[in-house]
């Protein structure tokens, strides 16, 4: 597999509803789109999924691009490699960015998809036909999440995360779990609270949440294992997860009972695979967490989610949840709260060029000489 050219094209496109949280509320958004061109003129996309300013993690849109341009790049054409499960290895010569990483990995898992004429899912071990769609409410008051809520649950979609912080959880899911009392709910607090608030959260037990996702420190394993120890509601790790290690210190420690894994996150599909093995092996349910990503990550997403440990519902929605035209088509459609997987090669999407040429902020191209 030779690489000739790769394309970097910073995007930006506004959210069609705001998406607010304890740390702060998301209206633009901006991302990097990565095009990987083969000798023959076959391409493959990957997206970095990193966010403006550093609030999810230490990655940025601006350290991303610095990170490809600089290293990963010019790393990628001066080794090269054969099969993309090399790229994984090949990059981890340089810490972390995993972000970064991911993007360009997953562009060069499309492109072999594509040059060898298979779906994505199929050649990565996707055993699923359709997978199951979740939704993420990110609202300012109850009476807009409810709103929110009523509008998703019409539409299909199987189970609503909710974003919860000390100012904002118990009466808060109180009123929720009121009007819809048997509704597949998690919460998310992304790291709001402390070990202190362990009385607050044994009180959100009544509730019978699927989950609560990432409740204490961004990078904290043990901590939320003396946490798990004391709620009956299950704990899900998020942010603390960005190694295969990582997760199978988790689950030695007893610090989680799910998993959420985004490729994205943990730097691409060769890790997000190695630690959906492990968690089937270890009886650890996983699924497939969102970053308010356009189209191309959207795609991968589905791919990923179709692997046999997938088993609830992930924050993978339809194209128009956030977008008013997306950069990819055929749009993604939730059909009874489920979306089918691509059979055609590669992620199964077209990129919509013309729409991307529309949103693009930056081009760069880079060639390999």
């Amino acid at each position: 597999m030779k690489i000739a050219k790769i394309k970097l094209s910073v995007i930006g496109m506004t959210l069609k509803t705001s998406f607010s949280t304890h740390l702060g509320t998301v209206r633009d958004r901006q991302g990097i789109i990565i095009e990987v061109i083969d000798e023959d003129g076959v391409s493959g996309f990957g997206e970095v999924v990193a966010f403006s300013s550093p609030w999810y993690t230490e990655e940025t849109v601006q350290t991303s691009l610095h990170m490809l341009k600089e290293f990963f790049i010019p790393l990628l054409f001066a080794e090269g490699i054969q099969h993309p499960s090399e790229a994984n290895l090949l990059f981890s010569r340089l810490k972390r960015n995993f972000m970064a990483k991911a993007g360009l990995e997953m562009a060069i898992w499309d492109l072999y998809a594509m040059r060898s004429g298979q779906s994505l899912s199929k050649l990565i071990g996707g055993t699923m036909n359709e997978i199951p769609s979740g939704v993420v409410v990110g609202a300012n008051t109850v009476v807009e999440a409810i709103k929110q809520m009523e509008h998703h649950l019409e539409n299909g979609y199987k189970r609503v995360k909710v974003k919860i912080s000390p100012q904002f959880d118990y009466e808060y899911l109180k009123e929720i779990r009121r009007i819809f009392p048997y509704v597949d709910i998690m919460a998310d607090a992304n790291s709001a609270y402390t070990l202190e608030d362990v009385d607050r959260l044994k009180a959100l037990d009544e509730f019978e949440l699927l989950m609560i996702e990432q409740p204490l420190g961004h990078d904290d394993i043990i901590e939320h294992a003396k946490l798990q120890s004391q709620l009956k509601t299950p704990i899900c790790l998020d942010e603390s997860i960005v190694t295969l290690m990582d997760a199978k210190h988790a689950v030695e420690l007893g610090s989680c009972v799910v998993i959420n894994i985004k490729a994205g996150r943990v730097g691409g599909i060769e890790t997000a695979k190695s630690i959906h093995d492990f968690c089937l092996a270890s009886k650890i349910p996983v699924w497939c967490g969102g970053m308010l990503e356009f189209g191309i990550s959207r795609a991968h997403n589905i791919a990923i989610a179709s692997l046999p440990n997938f088993t609830i519902a992930g924050d993978i929605s339809a194209s128009d949840r956030y977008w008013e035209e997306d950069i990819t088509f055929p749009e993604v459609i939730v059909k009874d709260g489920m979306i089918k997987v691509p059979t055609g090669a590669g992620i199964g999407f077209e990129v919509n060029r013309r729409r991307l040429k529309e949103v693009t902020i930056i081009e760069e191209t880079f060639t390999n000489n």
